[in-house]
């Protein structure tokens, strides 16, 4: 590609803003771990929810999605719940208030409040440190290979060489280059720095999805949509069978969704909804989201931030993603058949920037991506290095270091864990492969013990360290002997394993000593089978009130994730020209905030009444 100055122009501006503000903004991380890690939950919920939303944009996500919509059409929207993505209800409704009243700095912090400090404590301590780790590799990894595929189609330069007989490929490359620039900022400035940069970043992605729907809409009409798709990919309603055939228009798009393993989209949902369920009760896992969470000034404003996440992201986001996908299928796609061989349906994002967008507007869709990406990679940046200095360094090596030292410490994790991700990158061969093995088999083995130290009491520190390390074990088994086998599919048997571990490891000790369990459930106050407890409870704390909000919360979650899917439907048919589509959509998403307003909103407690 050939840049023009404007472009150039933008791009540049836009990275030397982002890493200024990080550095400009800096010194305010530097006076405690809770400032460096959490701002000294001093930051506004609505900045949060920006930076929430912003950190969930994602280049290689979004790079994914654009993908699956050009091959599933507006069934695509349903694909997402593989990790599910409605979890963001969950917490939003009833598990940010949980978690924020713990009053703690990480997952693994939160971990001993509820199981507490002996062996059992600290052995479910460790295996959430080493889950964190491990998950943010594997995320760090996903970013590496979505920004090095996008980044050598986009830019026109080639930065291969060998060192050896091995060979650095401009993808690695291009990939290296911008994992860096944004670490320098992210260690600099911790959570301060992301936050405020993240802000920024969401506006300009918005700016950059705004522009690109408009550019679709005006440059590709009705019709033609029509005509590049086949029958069924207007359809919502997800079908027992993908049903969609592609011979004639493109054939080489029913390879890849017999590839993809969606041809049985139908069981597909079920299946997404059965382990989305149980995800979604298990809560946040150990990272950028918990931190958010846990960053918030009060529970109210956990949850506040929680549904401006939702509300910020979908709407631009798939301004974006219908606009480059019928960009793509009504004039990349001729382009591709024309090249015959082997097609990447994973570089349709960058080949329309490639090929179509105009001068200035491709500078303000690189700087938008560029955003999406820095913002997503700089959120885990922040959050893993937190488990390794609080839960680790802090609490087994040197619990008493300066804020300074540990700081030192936090920047020294921070690269070990970039560098880390980036080797594993190498090795990763598909933007598709890295989420269905992280969605499905790595948080397969997250949810059992996750769900069961919400909702029961008798549940130990011990149930909790061998369910989590069970589901690790049969994670890994399926990646290593069914890497072919659709990851979704073996969720029951991972689901299975980790949760006789959990029950086997808790039944063969110990319960929790009551003191710990009767603060916790005072402080958090779940709903759940907590009956001996709160009778215990009520004892030291005799106006100590039940939670009887289970039926309440359930009722919300429904509407919330039919708000939510309003807020992804409805950009796509004011993309694709569908009115009655966005009509329908919009009047929903009324009724839907109307009831959560005065259903869930209006019934927030900061703490329950002692």
């Amino acid at each position: 590609m050939n840049f023009d100055i404007i472009d150039i122009s933008i791009i540049i501006g836009y990275i030397l803003l982002s890493i200024f503000i990080g550095f400009w903004i800096s010194k305010r991380a530097s006076t405690s771990l809770q400032n460096y890690f959490l701002g000294g939950n001093k930051l506004k919920w609505y900045y949060l929810g920006l930076s929430n939303g912003s950190g969930m944009f994602d280049i290689s996500g979004t790079t994914w999605t654009v993908t699956i919509f050009f091959v599933y059409g507006l069934k695509s929207v349903w694909i997402p719940w593989l990790w599910p993505v409605w979890n963001q209800i969950f917490i939003m409704i009833f598990m940010a208030i949980w978690l924020r009243r713990s009053n703690v700095m990480t997952g693994a912090e939160w971990i001993i409040t509820r199981f507490g400090d002996q062996k059992g404590g600290k052995l479910s301590h460790i295996i959430v440190v080493v889950f964190a780790i491990i998950s943010a590799i594997g995320f760090i990894a996903y970013f590496f290979v979505g920004i090095g595929k996008f980044a050598v189609t986009i830019f026109p330069w080639d930065l291969s060489f060998y060192v050896g007989s091995f060979h650095f490929i401009s993808e690695y490359v291009y990939a290296t280059i911008l994992l860096s620039l944004t670490t320098i900022y992210v260690i600099k400035g911790g959570m301060y720095s992301v936050v405020a940069t993240e802000v920024m970043q969401f506006f300009v992605m918005t700016i950059a999805c705004i522009a690109v729907a408009w550019f679709a809409m005006n440059k590709v009409s009705a019709e033609e949509i029509n005509a590049a798709v086949p029958a069924g990919w207007f359809d919502l309603m997800p079908s027992w069978k993908t049903s969609l055939d592609w011979t004639g228009i493109f054939d080489q798009v029913n390879d890849k969704i017999a590839q993809d393993g969606f041809g049985m989209l139908g069981a597909l949902v079920m299946m997404m909804f059965f382990k989305g369920i149980f995800s979604s009760l298990a809560g946040p896992v150990p990272g950028y989201d918990m931190q958010r969470v846990l960053s918030t000034q009060t529970p109210r404003d956990a949850a506040k931030m929680s549904g401006l996440t939702s509300l910020v992201l979908y709407p631009p986001r798939y301004l974006m993603v219908a606009g480059l996908g019928i960009l793509g299928l009504v004039l990349v796609a001729p382009m591709m058949k024309a090249d015959g061989g082997e097609i990447d349906f994973e570089k349709i994002l960058p080949y329309v920037i490639n090929n179509l967008l105009p001068v200035g507007l491709k500078g303000i869709i690189m700087a938008g991506l560029l955003a999406a990406f820095m913002s997503t990679f700089s959120a885990f940046v922040n959050a893993a290095p937190a488990y390794i200095v609080n839960d680790l360094y802090k609490k087994y090596i040197n619990p008493n270091a300066t804020s300074k030292k540990y700081i030192q410490i936090s920047y020294i994790a921070s690269i070990g864990i970039v560098i880390i991700g980036i080797i594993f990158g190498f090795f990763s061969a598909s933007i598709n492969s890295l989420t269905l093995w992280i969605t499905s088999s790595l948080y397969g083995g997250y949810v059992a013990a996750n769900v069961l130290k919400w909702v029961w009491w008798r549940f130990n520190g011990y149930g909790y360290f061998w369910g989590m390390l069970a589901g690790l074990l049969a994670s890994t088994l399926k990646f290593l002997f069914f890497p072919n086998t659709p990851d979704i599919y073996l969720f029951p048997l991972i689901l299975l394993m980790a949760s006789a571990g959990s029950f086997l490891g808790c039944f063969l000790s110990k319960p929790v000593d009551d003191e710990i369990l009767i603060e916790f459930y005072k402080n958090v106050r779940p709903w759940g089978w907590w009956g001996p407890i709160h009778k215990k409870a009520l004892k030291k704390y005799p106006n100590l009130t039940k939670n009887k909000d289970l039926a309440r919360d359930s009722f919300n979650v429904v509407v919330g994730i039919v708000w939510q899917m309003t807020l992804i439907v409805a950009p796509i048919y004011l993309v694709v020209r569908h009115y009655n589509g966005l009509i329908i959509s919009l009047i929903l998403f009324a009724v839907t905030s109307v009831i959560l307003k005065f259903n869930w909103l209006d019934k927030i407690k900061d703490y329950e009444e002692i």
